[in-house]
């Protein structure tokens, strides 16, 4: 069975900063691209970031450029998310999801698995 559980999430002020966390089993991790999705209350999901198998390619959303860091350790099979100078906008719930092997079908959201996701709060 496929788990991807994210751990990170928490309250923080405007220009704060928070490092989120997806450790994955029961999948090749090392053969997959990874990355995150957030939804917000009343909004529609948006794709954040996503890291190839290898890490070599990574790809941001435009809202996030600058500003989150995705990286990867396949020893551990855990994905990070490194959220830096957040903005109350960024609030939102965060989904690890893993699908393909480029991060390409992260983006679409095409992604095979997902988690249970974990909350992001940034006040002003």
């Amino acid at each position: 069975q496929v788990q991807l559980v994210e751990s990170g999430g928490g309250l923080v002020q405007a220009g704060g900063s928070l490092r989120l966390s997806c450790a994955a089993s029961g999948l090749s991790f090392s053969r997959y691209g990874v990355g995150w999705f957030r939804q917000a209350p009343e909004k529609e999901r948006e794709f954040v970031a996503a890291i190839s198998w290898s890490g070599d390619i990574r790809d941001y959303a435009d809202s996030v450029k600058g500003r989150f860091t995705i990286s990867r350790d396949n020893a551990k099979n855990t994905v990070y998310l490194q959220m830096d100078s957040l903005k109350p906008e960024d609030t939102a719930v965060y989904y690890c999801t893993a699908g393909g092997t480029t991060g390409a079908r992260i983006r679409s959201g095409a992604y095979n698995y997902r988690g249970q996701g974990t909350q992001v709060t940034v006040s002003s």
